[in-house]
């Protein structure tokens, strides 16, 4: 895939997402969605991710985080576009 083919999406996850396994049911859905980029918690409470990859995979990663984990329980998902910087692999970020 030439890097004109990948997108960038920035998000941030709001409600019960914190202690749940979201960022490690993140880390695999984008490994098996072949999707790159990280995952975080924040201090606030909600979960930041960055995702990056070909447009079908990220989306479908955007969409994924509304549910997330099977304990998590999600009220907001903000998404932002930004220009992909050619991250390689996924990570949980601390």
């Amino acid at each position: 895939m030439s890097d004109s083919d990948r997108i960038r999406v920035h998000v941030f996850v709001s409600g019960h997402v914190q202690g749940v396994f979201y960022r490690a049911s993140t880390r695999d859905k984008a490994h098996e969605e072949g999707v790159d980029g990280w995952v975080k918690n924040l201090d606030d409470g909600r979960v930041e991710a960055v995702f990056e990859g070909p447009k079908e995979a990220v989306d479908a990663m955007v969409e994924w985080c509304h549910t997330g984990s099977r304990a998590a329980s999600v009220e907001a998902v903000e998404r932002t576009a930004e220009a992909p910087t050619g991250i390689d692999g996924f990570k949980i970020r601390r």
